[in-house]
C-alpha cells in the first residue's frame, strides 16, 4: 500500500490521480490533500477518500471548508504556506503527487524533497526555476522524481534499461495547440475562449493558453534538462498534431525508441504511482490502423517565439529559466483578463528578460528574489503597453 499527498487535487492531474487511485483501493491510500479555493470539489474528494489532513488557500476558506463537512468525518484543516508545507512533509507520507500550478508548486514540492519524500512530478515550474537545487537535494536524500508530464513519462519509458552515455537526442513532441495554422496576423486578434480550445488535451486555463503559445513546451525543454542530464543542444521538439507519440529517444546507434499511447493523463500518472510496475488503465487500445498517420513537423519559432526564449533561458542559465516563468505567468493571466493580445505574451516575457542579469543561484532565496522581480517588471512592461 502506497501512501499519497496530493498538492493540488482540485485541478486537472489531481482529479485524474484521484480516478486512478479510486480504481486501486488496495494499492494506494489518501493520506493529505492540498487544493486552493474549490471547496465543493474538495468536499467531494473528501468524502471519497478520507484524508487525514486537507489544506486550502486560506484561513477563511479553512473556516467555512469546516462548515461544508459532516460531522461524522473531520479532517485535520490546515491553511496557507504553512498548511501545505505540513501535507508535503508528512512522515507517514510516501509519495507526495505535485500537481500545483505554476510557481506555487516550488516551495511544497521542495519541502517533500528535503523531507525524503518520492515525487511524482506535474508541476514542471519546480524544476524550470529551481532545478539545480531540486536536483542536488534529491540527490543527497536518495529521493526519486518520477515524471508525471506525458512527454517526460515517455523520455523516463524509453530510457529503460538504456545508459545515458548511449543517448544522442531526446525528441519532445507538441500537439501544436488550437492555432498551428494561424497566420501571426490572426493570432494578435485570437480571445481567451479560443486560446484554451485545445484540440488533444484537457487542462488547466494556464497550461492550456502556455501550450497555444509553445511556451509549455518551452518549459519542458528546461525541464527534460534537470530531469535527464541532457544538454540542450540535445533536445529537440517537433510538432505532432495527432498526439500518439508523446517523446522519442535517438540512441548513437541510430536507434529511436519512442511511447506511444493515448492523449489521456491517466496513463502518465498511473506509471509515476505504480513504478517500476504498471497497472491497467481501463483505456480502450491504442489502434493505429484507426490512427492511419503519424505528422512530425518543425516548430515555426518566427509564429511561436516563446519556444526560441525558453532555449535562450536555458543558454543563459541560473536565474533567467525563472524569470522567464515569472514573466510568461503575469503575461499569461494578463491575457486571460483580456489585459493584453495572445501575442503580447511572448513580447511581455522577452523584454523582462532583456533587461534581467543572471544571477548565481546558491539557494532557493536567490530563486524567489528573481521570481518577485519578474513579476513585477512584467507588471511594468504591461502597463506600458500601447
Amino acid at each position: 500500500m502506497k501512501r499519497l499527498s496530493i498538492l493540488g487535487s482540485t485541478g486537472s492531474i489531481g482529479i485524474n490521480t484521484l480516478d486512478v487511485v479510486s480504481r486501486f483501493p488496495d494499492s494506494f491510500s489518501i493520506i493529505a490533500l492540498a487544493a486552493g479555493t474549490n471547496l465543493k470539489l474538495l468536499k467531494d474528494q473528501i468524502k471519497a477518500f478520507k484524508p487525514q489532513i486537507v489544506s486550502v488557500l486560506t484561513e477563511t476558506l479553512a473556516k467555512e471548508l469546516k462548515r461544508l463537512l459532516p460531522r461524522n468525518y473531520m479532517p485535520e484543516i490546515v491553511y496557507g504556506n504553512e498548511g501545505v508545507a505540513i501535507v508535503a512533509s508528512l512522515e507517514e507520507i510516501d509519495i507526495v503527487v505535485s500537481a500545483i500550478v505554476g510557481s506555487a508548486g516550488l516551495i511544497p514540492t521542495y519541502t517533500a524533497v528535503k523531507r525524503g519524500k518520492h515525487i511524482a512530478l506535474a508541476n514542471k515550474e519546480t524544476l524550470v526555476m529551481a532545478g539545480k537545487i531540486i536536483v542536488s537535494e534529491a540527490r543527497k536524500q536518495n529521493t526519486k522524481i518520477i515524471p508525471i508530464d506525458s512527454e517526460h513519462s515517455a523520455i523516463f519509458q524509453s530510457l529503460q534499461g538504456n545508459r545515458k552515455k548511449y543517448i544522442k537526442t531526446i525528441i519532445l513532441t507538441a500537439s501544436g495547440g488550437p492555432f498551428l495554422r494561424y497566420s501571426h496576423k490572426r493570432l494578435a486578434t485570437v480571445a481567451p475562449r479560443e486560446a484554451l480550445n485545445h484540440p488533444k488535451w484537457k487542462m488547466g486555463k494556464k497550461v492550456t493558453i502556455d501550450s497555444a503559445s509553445l511556451m509549455n513546451k518551452g518549459l519542458e525543454v528546461i525541464e527534460a534538462k534537470w530531469l535527464f542530464d541532457i544538454a540542450s543542444e540535445n533536445i529537440k521538439v517537433y510538432i505532432h498534431p495527432q498526439s500518439i507519440v508523446h517523446a522519442m529517444v535517438e540512441y548513437t546507434d541510430g536507434s529511436v525508441i519512442a511511447q506511444l499511447s493515448h492523449p489521456d493523463m491517466r496513463i502518465p500518472i498511473s506509471y509515476a504511482l505504480s513504478y517500476p510496475k504498471r497497472m491497467p488503465t481501463m483505456l480502450s487500445s491504442l489502434n493505429l490502423l484507426e490512427v492511419g498517420k503519424l505528422n512530425f513537423i518543425p516548430p515555426d519559432l518566427k509564429k511561436f517565439p516563446a519556444l526560441g526564449l525558453a532555449y535562450r533561458a536555458l543558454e543563459d542559465g541560473e536565474t533567467m529559466p525563472a524569470v522567464l516563468n515569472a514573466a510568461n505567468e503575469i503575461a499569461v493571466r494578463a491575457f486571460l483578463n483580456r489585459k493584453i493580445r495572445f501575442t503580447d505574451i511572448p513580447e511581455i516575457v522577452e523584454r523582462t528578460m532583456d533587461v534581467h542579469h543572471p544571477r548565481k543561484i546558491d539557494c532557493l532565496e536567490d530563486v524567489l528574489i528573481a521570481d518577485c522581480w519578474a513579476q513585477q517588471k512584467a507588471e511594468e512592461m504591461i502597463s506600458h503597453l500601447k
